[in-house]
């Protein structure tokens, strides 16, 4: 009687880790493409709305849009210490509620300019509560190696939606901007109704939920081979021994901050000024071209190299994401139309690497809760982002004046160059 042939698995293959979400997990990988659709299909048209619409001066305008970006990102910190004190879960939902009701408030706010601020301002209160417990809830109670499949996932929901909102609400937002922002109320009510019914997040020792689809291995299936006389003792986590070496890398816990306010505020640069750069030297045509072939390269590309870029060393990680950023800097100061279309691509390789490999970094180097972890990466992205407000505004000016713009991105390529190892040994020597 012959023994019956060995349980047969699938061979896991590049797309296998985005196979065995969770349905929590997929409903908010869904909410990440739905709620960026809604916001903005709503918030690049807000200076339009306060300026042509509502009359405002654009030095206020300018000036509410600063404040409330500033809150969106450094209000991340509060949502990370209000989902530590009532959970992730009932963080997101008041989230949600208070963004609801900052778009339900943009009604009157059409024919009235203080309504309208109010509501813009409830608006980025939500995300800046929402954006922390959110990542938390996806990575919380995950193995490690499953971490970068999430984020990238989400990473790829967001950038998609902002892709396709703003072209999905131009031809109403505005001719009938009435009938779009209840239409956008109502979806965000819709994914609060969703996320009220969401589990409880597990837990870090909870055991994780695998695949119906995609049955793992278990003890049962797979015997272990008899123990050694004499076992090894366990080796260290590399990371762990980093920690205690005195010669390791630059502060475990500062450096992924550090970066990440360095990488934001270069990136600025490019999404703040590429559209007033690009349009004059090509068409509008063009410049929506380069953004759709920008979205889909982040889209797709991004979860297919999770997996690489989590194992990619940070300082590795470091030197490919500021190269490439620095390359498409400079490709820019070209003005050809072929060097935008390709500088454009090359920044967004830099931004594929370093956004998610700094967030992964930070939390495996934290022995904070992820809702903490994500929600100091949103203070430092807004750091990193108004201080390239404030630089670049003056900086874009000057090369214009001197009728030579591509002097400006000549200056932020050799900042993407010469900025991170400055960083890195001031680092160093604030650790020694």
């Amino acid at each position: 009687m012959t023994a019956p042939p060995p349980p047969r698995f699938p061979t896991p293959t590049r797309l296998t880790p985005f196979t065995q979400f969770t349905g929590p997990q997929y409903f908010l990988l869904a909410g990440s493409f739905l709620i960026p659709l809604g916001s903005f299909a709503v918030l690049p048209f807000m200076s339009v709305l306060l300026h042509e619409r509502l009359g405002m001066e654009l030095g206020t305008v300018g000036v509410v849009l600063a404040v409330a970006s500033f809150v969106q990102f450094s209000g991340g910190v509060v949502g990370a210490a209000l989902a530590e004190r009532v959970g992730l879960r009932r963080t997101m939902l008041l989230a949600l509620v208070i963004r609801t009701a900052g778009f339900a408030a943009f009604l009157p706010g059409l024919s009235r300019p203080t309504w309208a601020v109010v509501a813009l301002f409830l608006v980025s209160v939500g995300a800046a509560l929402y954006l922390p417990a959110n990542k938390a809830y996806l990575v919380t109670g995950v193995t490690e190696d499953r971490r970068a499949p999430l984020l990238s996932a989400s990473s790829s929901a967001l950038n998609a939606g902002i892709a396709l909102g703003p072209i999905a609400a131009a031809p109403f937002v505005l001719t009938a901007s009435a009938g779009l922002f209840t239409a956008v109320t109502v979806l965000f009510a819709l994914i609060t109704a969703g996320h009220a019914v969401l589990p409880g997040a597990p837990t870090a020792t909870d055991p994780q939920p695998t695949s119906a689809t995609n049955p793992q291995p278990t003890p049962e299936t797979h015997p272990q081979p008899p123990q050694q006389a004499h076992p090894q003792p366990p080796q260290q986590a590399p990371l762990k021994a980093d920690r205690r070496r005195p010669d390791a890398t630059p502060p475990s816990r500062l450096l992924p901050f550090a970066i990440t306010v360095l990488s934001v505020y270069v990136f600025m640069f490019f999404q703040h000024y590429l559209a007033l750069y690009a349009v004059g030297r090509t068409s509008t045509y063009f410049y929506g071209l380069v953004l759709a072939l920008y979205a889909l390269l982040l889209v797709v590309t991004q979860p297919l190299l999770s997996d690489w870029i989590a194992r990619l060393p940070f300082p590795r990680a470091l030197r490919i994401g500021f190269t490439a950023l620095a390359a498409g800097m400079a490709a820019l100061a070209l003005g050809h139309p072929a060097a935008i279309l390709g500088g454009a691509l090359l920044i967004c390789v830099g931004e594929i690497v370093l956004f998610l490999k700094n967030d992964l970094e930070a939390l495996s180097r934290s022995d904070r809760s992820p809702a903490v972890v994500f929600g100091r990466q949103r203070l430092a992205a807004g750091i990193g982002a108004f201080a390239s407000g404030i630089a670049g505004g003056e900086g874009y000016a000057w090369a214009d004046r001197a009728d030579n713009v591509g002097l400006f991105w000549l200056a932020v390529a050799a900042q993407c160059a010469l900025l991170p190892p400055l960083l890195l040994r001031a680092l160093r020597g604030r650790r020694r």
